[in-house]
């Protein structure tokens, strides 16, 4: 093992500074292996709204799409009445969505890629090296410095509203979706029909999904069809799902509407959803150590060897938006990179 590996996290901010790199930013379609998929939990219901005469979008984003006749299917006709009868939605709008409804075959392989036996994931040598490569790149930095400083007020006002040290905001949308670059194009109602009713390992979870998807299209005013985000149906600058966004997003531009597809309500609403799940404000993430000592010791597989990581409570925040200690590292490194290229910058001027 290289004394290499040991360097202060301090020395991977000053070369990814100073030191430009060619990869090309990484697609955020990759990241949801390992999210966290709960329990579905009941659903409040909502007081009922009239339903707008469904329009289908004149260029709705396919993927190679099959029309799957959804609408004539047992299992969608009961989850219809389902919502009729529980949400209160017009049976002949929710119908008429559904015809429109495509399969989307790459959402069915992406989802039965996914899957794996159980147990622990077998080590591979330099997969963080592999995985930092996408996320820790100069083009990330960059970006990320001139997303704060467009984005400063918004950033610091969810800062201090919700108690989430700044960079951290920054490193979950840099590492989602390259600052909104990469937000996604497949229909998520689509993504999410299919998922339900063509997948089988997490049917009732992406159900549930779909549930809470329609909700919060008639909460908000949006067309169904209309939404794009990733394969697995999240969305916005910080890809929540349906049931996070009718539970944590927040209108932080308080024009009416939460928009995640904007950056002043995704900004607001990160932060409140690190906030709800025990961020501590100004509070370690994660340093670097000499060998496992302890649980909150993680490795991490380099070319040279492994690294070793004391993690913090701040740490497992963040695994809680996808429950991959690699994940967790690369949005920590990326959000001291920028803070530290952002300070600097300042420096100079």
């Amino acid at each position: 093992m290289t004394n290499a590996v040991y360097k202060p996290l301090l020395s991977i901010i000053l070369v990814l500074t100073f030191a430009g790199c060619a990869n090309n930013p990484s697609s955020s379609e990759d990241l949801y292996t390992s999210r966290q998929f709960p329990k579905a939990s009941p659903i409040k219901a909502t007081k009922p709204k009239p339903n707008a005469p469904y329009t289908a979008p004149a260029n709705t984003p396919t993927d190679n799409p099959i029309h799957s006749n959804y609408a004539q299917r047992f299992e969608v006709q009961s989850f219809i009445q389902q919502m009729v009868h529980e949400h209160g939605f017009s049976q002949q709008y929710l119908t008429e969505l559904f015809t429109e409804a495509q399969q989307l075959p790459s959402v069915i392989r992406l989802e039965t890629g996914a899957d794996h036996t159980p147990g622990p994931p077998k080590p591979h040598l330099g997969s963080w090296s592999r995985y930092r490569a996408k996320f820790l790149t100069e083009e990330h930095i960059k970006n990320g410095v001139d997303f704060w400083t467009e984005n400063a007020t918004a950033i610091q006002n969810a800062s201090n509203t919700y108690g989430v040290d700044p960079e951290y905001i920054v490193g979950i949308i840099g590492v989602e979706t390259f600052f909104g670059r990469n937000i996604g194009k497949t229909c998520v109602f689509d993504a999410l029909t299919t998922l339900a009713f063509d997948t089988q390992r997490r049917a009732p979870y992406f159900r549930t999904e779909l549930e809470h998807f329609l909700l919060m299209t008639r909460e908000e005013g949006y067309q169904p069809r209309q939404l794009v985000g990733s394969w697995a149906g999240a969305m916005g600058l910080g890809q929540f799902m349906p049931s996070s966004f009718r539970r944590l997003a927040v209108d932080f531009d308080k024009n009416g509407r939460r928009d995640l597809w904007q950056p002043h309500d995704a900004i607001g609403s990160v932060a409140h959803y690190f906030s709800k799940n025990g961020w501590q404000f100004n509070s370690p993430v994660a340093e670097q150590a000499f060998g496992g000592t302890d649980k909150s010791t993680i490795d991490l597989s380099t070319y040279e060897g492994d690294e070793y990581w004391q993690t913090f409570p701040n740490f497992k925040v963040i695994k809680r938006y996808n429950n991959s200690k690699k994940y967790a590292m690369a949005v920590h490194q990326l959000a001291q990179a920028i803070k530290g290229r952002l300070s600097l910058s300042r420096s100079y001027n």
